[in-house]
């Protein structure tokens, strides 16, 4: 699967422009600012629906425009032509439509034209807290779980409701347990499903993951992620019935499967504390790179891989590593920016791998190799 054009207009920076990319390997160079990762930003509505950067649709819309439009054509296992299209105006909801049929559901597209987006903000999934670990392992498993996507849905609600129930009984000074363990029985029955799900899913990225960040490394540290979790040590209906009079003081639910948590370490340190610049980046790619294994392994065919401003605090072995993952054929497409031209031109003056190279100022393209 590959994209074959991509056509932006009022797009952030862009007020129109038309690409016909490569098939395996496109570059996009320029200053800081330029527009460069705005493309890939592009890109990645065409496969998830939404912008990787800003939630908020209609501030992706082009200074005082009324409207944004993305229209994108994929090649797929062969199918010449799958024309994949996002418009948003203002005070509208965003259309979103495959070959001109508008989906009712955005959820009905993803996972259709999967993809990977590797950038700095991932350092995130190292820096922040747990509910973003949580998030992004989520996101990677409902791609292809619809199961377990509406077991998070249910669970969360029937969350929201036990917690608001908790404040009710603080608020007006009583506590009814028949009323909670209604919720409880709901929390019990889809967080074990879920609980189960991570655990079968972690066993798996992690084998991935550590092969990735070997190759990227030259083999020269270990790294784990180690799954934790409450029902690791007893199942959660035994933790509600504990922990209840403590979620009765605090007024919120303090156990289940939204405090589980990824630890993330190198030579058995957490990766937070004592890994480098390099170490986090080189972690963080190796995990996004896993997710795209895992993503190829279930839907047989390979994802898109965008690598946004990934050099940046990399030596020349990671570098060149990296590029040689995804010259090679098990990787499909591959997207990447860089601020230094000369650099992407010595990565490439091989001539061995297809590619193409844009050079972007100020929101305009302009093909260079």
């Amino acid at each position: 699967m590959y994209l074959q054009s991509l056509k932006l207009t009022n797009f952030k920076n862009y007020r129109e422009a038309e690409f016909e990319f490569s098939s395996k390997i496109n570059c996009f160079v320029g200053n800081n600012g330029a527009g460069k990762t705005n493309i890939l930003d592009g890109i990645h509505y065409l496969s998830f629906c939404k912008s990787y950067f800003n939630p908020a649709d209609t501030q992706n819309i082009h200074h005082d425009e009324q409207f944004f439009a993305i229209h994108g054509t994929f090649n797929k296992n062969g199918n010449d032509g799958d024309k994949v299209s996002c418009i948003q105006k203002r005070s509208n909801k965003k259309q979103f439509k495959l070959n001109d049929k508008e989906y009712n559901r955005l959820s009905d597209h993803i996972g259709l034209f999967p993809l990977v987006m590797i950038s700095p903000n991932d350092r995130d999934l190292i820096n922040e807290g747990s509910e973003v670990r949580r998030k992004y392992f989520d996101s990677v498993i409902s791609q292809f779980d619809k199961i377990y996507l509406d077991d998070l849905i249910s669970y969360n609600k029937a969350l929201l409701q036990r917690n608001i129930l908790l404040k009710k009984f603080a608020e007006h000074n009583y506590f009814d347990d028949s009323l909670i363990e209604i919720w409880d029985d709901q929390l019990v029955k889809y967080g074990e499903r879920i609980h189960s799900k991570r655990q079968e899913f972690i066993l798996e990225f992690t084998v991935l993951f550590q092969h990735f960040f070997d190759y990227i490394t030259d083999g020269k540290e270990k790294v784990e992620i180690r799954f934790i979790s409450h029902l690791n040590e007893k199942p959660l209906a035994e933790w509600l019935a504990l922990t209840r009079n403590e979620d009765r003081q605090s007024r919120y639910t303090t156990a289940g499967i939204h405090k589980d948590d990824f630890y993330f370490s190198i030579d058995k340190y957490p990766v937070k504390r004592f890994g480098s610049q390099g170490q986090q980046k080189s972690f963080v790619i190796a995990v996004k790179l896993a997710q795209f294994d895992y993503t190829r392994n279930i839907n047989g065919f390979k994802p898109i891989v965008l690598l946004d401003d990934i050099f940046d605090k990399l030596d020349d072995l990671r570098v060149k590593q990296i590029i040689n993952l995804v010259s090679k054929n098990n990787f499909g497409q591959t997207f990447i920016t860089d601020t230094r031209q000369e650099r992407v031109e010595n990565i490439f003056k091989s001539g061995k791998s297809d590619h193409l190279v844009f050079e972007i100022t100020s929101g305009i393209p302009k093909l260079i190799a």
